[in-house]
């Protein structure tokens, strides 16, 4: 889907977060929105105060449940069938938008014809949703005159998460719910300045800007502005890194705010890929568990320590100043790369911070009308291409960047690994409202550590009944990759069969568990479906 990759490949929203409480229709799939955006989910709580109808699409039953008018309890990894299969709904009674398919879309005939087999029945035989529940969800979204769709890792932590993220577009596509206010298809990003990270070119095979490295007109402007040759070479994402660590491909890297020890698949190959290298530098706030294992530790600033921008999930670049000073021999990030970029040989001439930004407007047109005074009191929305532009509250008002969006047509593919007679449940992981990430800073203090100091495992009360455990009782939970002890918490939120894992915790880490298995398209490891078993202590 060329041309929705810009967007959908950053991973930023197509409209704003304002926009959420004017939506008629919210679709929230994969995510657990009121605990791992807060704020963005006190947004779709007053959208459905003033009205709105809710659709949650989860294998738990999260807290947004309460104030939904339909929720779908697929099994872990269906959800290309789940949203086939409303799909197959809207065309059967012919709620999609066939101007807007006509004159902005291409390919949909092939896709329709796709669309066939995924019937409500044959989707309620994979899903274990009844098909009267995704009969009524396609309707609600169907029939709304603006609908948005709200996404996250449940979406993309997957094998086959490139194909979900197709499937949420072409189900936007079909309805002509692209390009229009309070719609969309809206990823919430993970941290608070992913967006901005990716933005800059924390991507291996991208530039500043989504600017593509084997492009050679790309190259030649950037080696230009760098006054250095520049390789057309793809590089590794970060799951490739460590598998080329291990066999010994790469010997050195340098980890800058990640602990991936806590937050990769299989620490145990995680490990294992670290201690191959032969020189690991590792820059953070605080000597987390990957640290540790550094052979050079360079101390970095906090957020309230440094100047500069941040860009949030609806795209808005933000003011980031300086309060206070770094503590000790810490600095912030940008000081560290430059002087270190020195003692490499490629001095880098910056007299201030502002600087920077002012080149990443040259190279990259849509931010060349953001300045530092635009932002000085609110932020402003990229793309932002002159200083009188007010920037973009909602993308593909006027089209799409490659002309026509192209329908994607996607199959279900299982999980790579499934449950059976040894593993016979789904382990999937992720966060709570009062953790955050691995711990490396919240985890420092008492006040919010103290709601939640020990892991738990989040396990039905028919599957707690027919193992013999209880409440808090520990037992240990093992993959095929490793196992952890911890304490059971016998929840509704989660069906028979299927366990809950936060993975905030060291001391029970259920990245042990989890699988390393890859999208071959966007190389993002499947952390939401692994198999294990529980066992008494």
């Amino acid at each position: 889907m060329a041309g929705l990759a810009a967007v959908f490949g950053s991973g930023a929203m197509t409209n704003s977060i304002p926009e959420i409480e004017n939506n008629d229709v919210l679709f929230v799939i994969g995510s657990n929105t009121t605990e791992t955006h807060p704020i963005i989910g006190i947004r779709m709580k007053k959208a459905v105060r003033k009205g709105a109808k809710l659709i949650v699409a989860d294998p738990r039953k999260i807290n947004l449940v309460r104030f939904a008018d339909s929720w779908m309890q697929q099994k872990p990894g269906t959800d290309v069938v789940l949203l086939n299969a409303m799909m197959h709904v809207l065309l059967k009674n012919n709620l999609i938008d066939r101007v807007f398919i006509l004159i902005r879309t291409e390919g949909f005939e092939s896709f329709k014809e796709g669309l066939e087999k995924y019937t409500p029945e044959y989707a309620e035989k994979i899903t274990g949703v009844p098909k009267q529940d995704i009969i009524k969800a396609a309707l609600l979204y169907g029939n709304a005159e603006r609908p948005a769709i709200y996404y996250t890792m449940g979406i993309t932590q997957h094998s086959h998460g490139t194909d979900n993220v197709y499937a949420i577009a072409n189900l936007a596509l079909m309805t002509g719910n692209l390009g229009m206010e309070s719609t969309g298809v809206n990823p919430l990003r993970g941290q608070n300045n992913v967006q901005g990270s990716t933005d800059m070119g924390c991507i291996p095979d991208q530039y500043p800007g989504y600017q593509k490295v084997n492009l050679s007109a790309i190259k030649s402007k950037f080696e230009k502005a760098w006054g250095v040759k520049l390789s057309n070479k793809v590089g590794l994402t970060a799951m490739e890194m460590m598998g080329a660590a291990i066999e010994g491909k790469m010997k050195a890297m340098y980890i800058m705010g990640e602990n991936p020890v806590l937050s990769d698949p299989d620490m145990n190959h995680t490990l294992k890929a670290l201690n191959k290298l032969d020189f690991l530098v590792v820059q953070d706030l605080f000597l987390t568990e990957t640290a540790e294992l550094a052979d050079v530790v360079l101390p970095a600033a906090s957020f309230a320590e440094k100047d500069g921008t941040f860009t949030n999930t609806e795209r808005r670049i933000q003011r980031v100043r300086k309060a206070l000073n770094p503590p000790g021999e810490a600095k912030e990030d940008s000081v560290i790369i430059r002087e270190l970029s020195e003692k490499l040989g490629y001095p880098m001439k910056y007299n201030f911070i502002e600087e920077v930004f002012q080149e990443i407007g040259s190279l990259w047109q849509a931010v060349a009308g953001v300045t530092y005074g635009r932002i000085d009191k609110w932020g402003v929305q990229w793309p932002c291409p002159t200083l009188d532009h007010p920037g973009t509250p909602y993308l593909f008002k006027g089209g799409f960047p490659r002309g026509k969006a192209a329908f994607t047509v996607v199959e279900y593919k299982p999980s790579k690994e499934l449950p059976d007679e040894e593993y016979p449940f789904v382990l999937s992981t992720g966060r709570h409202l009062f953790l955050y990430h691995t711990g490396t800073m919240i985890r420092k203090g008492d006040a919010l550590s103290k709601v939640l100091p020990e892991a738990y495992v989040e396990l039905s009360p028919d599957d707690a009944n027919q193992l013999g455990v209880s409440n808090s009782q520990k037992v240990r939970v093992s993959s095929r990759r490793g196992s952890i002890e911890v304490k059971i918490q016998v929840s509704k939120r989660v069906g028979k069969g299927m366990v809950f894992i936060p993975f905030h915790y060291k001391e029970a880490a259920a990245n042990m568990l989890t699988n390393t298995a890859l999208d071959p398209i966007a190389k993002i490891p499947e952390l939401k479906v692994c198999a294990v078993k529980i066992e008494k202590i």
